[in-house]
């Protein structure tokens, strides 16, 4: 039986309970036994069951509808990707709906969930963080995948992004450069594959290369006050350039920085890694990894249109080029 030819009909036979019983499982209703909800899971999993709660009962299964999944809505970063998305949907004329798992509100193999029941044609998933219930959610479903600006670890699903590694290493080479010795990582999550498996490693092999010991790697560093209260670490560490996973971050050791009567860049230089916005309309304005944030987006999208219409892709991983943008926080600008 094929996946899409699965109904709670199906689930609700094998599991030996009532169609009912499936559908409280499925909604989530806590009124159902521990038991019963493992054994009606355990159906759906290898059924590979996906509940059509936009057009149940319809011959034609396509909605014309896109999921996008998005960690934070007020993130520049997210925004600047979505633009590129929105475009390049409303010219193929799908429509697209946004699931947010801000402040781990949702988790993403909720979110993904969420949207599979929904019916949605293909999905667009923006979070840098893919942990592996969020794999196993897509691997179990025939609904299309690409993952826009962030990658996962063994390339099983489209995606569209940056050399991160290289750009890291350009960076800090651009730091090293201007004299600076004392350099240091500053990241959001970073168990995420960019950070895990891209920017540590890439300043770990700068730092053995170049003799400068093993560094320092500020960890969950999320938000403005995060950064804006690093620098008494940066200071004691000694600390004389960094790079900085998130712009509001940068701009928040900026602010710091400034407010303690310290000199950008002659004390501490700051690199970010995304360039959105915010990096430049700060004063002193903000080097940075420019990644093509629209480009990437509109990529993407591309890319899913290709996938859900059964086109031809012949190249799945595409790393887009970026630039170091040099601006007023480093010396060389």
């Amino acid at each position: 039986m094929r996946k899409q030819d699965i109904t709670i009909y199906d689930v609700a036979r094998e599991a030996k309970v009532s169609m009912a019983t499936v559908s409280r499982v499925v909604n989530g209703n806590t009124n159902v036994r521990k038991d019963t909800r493992e054994r009606v899971m355990k159906v759906i999993n290898r059924l590979h069951y996906q509940p059509n709660a936009v057009a149940q009962g319809l011959a034609s299964k396509r909605t014309t509808t896109v999921g996008l999944i998005v960690p934070d809505l007020t993130n520049l970063y997210f925004a600047e990707l979505s633009k590129g998305i929105d475009d390049i949907a409303l010219l193929y004329k799908y429509n697209i709906i946004i699931t947010s798992i801000e402040n781990r509100l949702m988790r993403e193999d909720q979110a993904i969930q969420g949207l599979l029941n929904k019916q949605v044609d293909g999905v667009i998933y923006m979070s840098d963080n893919l942990p592996e219930e969020a794999i196993e959610a897509f691997k179990r479903t025939d609904t299309p995948v690409v993952l826009a600006g962030t990658k996962d670890s063994h390339s099983e699903f489209p995606s569209v992004a940056i050399d991160y590694q290289k750009a890291d290493t350009e960076a800090l080479n651009l730091l090293y450069n201007d004299g600076r010795r004392n350099l240091a990582l500053v990241l959001g999550n970073p168990d995420t594959v960019v950070s895990a498996e891209n920017r540590i490693p890439a300043y770990k092999k700068f730092m053995a290369d170049h003799g400068l010991g093993e560094g320092h790697i500020y960890t969950n560093i999320k938000d403005h006050s995060d950064g804006y209260n690093l620098l008494s670490q940066l200071e004691q560490d000694g600390i004389d350039g960094v790079i900085v996973s998130r712009d509001v971050t940068a701009v928040g050791i900026l602010n710091s920085a400034i407010d303690a009567g310290k000199k950008v860049p002659e004390d501490l230089e700051i690199i970010t890694a995304n360039a959105t916005q915010i990096a430049s309309v700060v004063r002193p304005a903000l080097t940075a990894i420019r990644q093509p944030l629209y480009d990437i987006g509109a990529v993407a999208m591309r890319m899913l249109t290709k996938l859900m219409n059964n086109e031809e892709v012949p190249e799945k991983q595409i790393e887009l080029s970026y630039e170091i943008l040099k601006k007023q926080s480093t010396t060389n600008e």
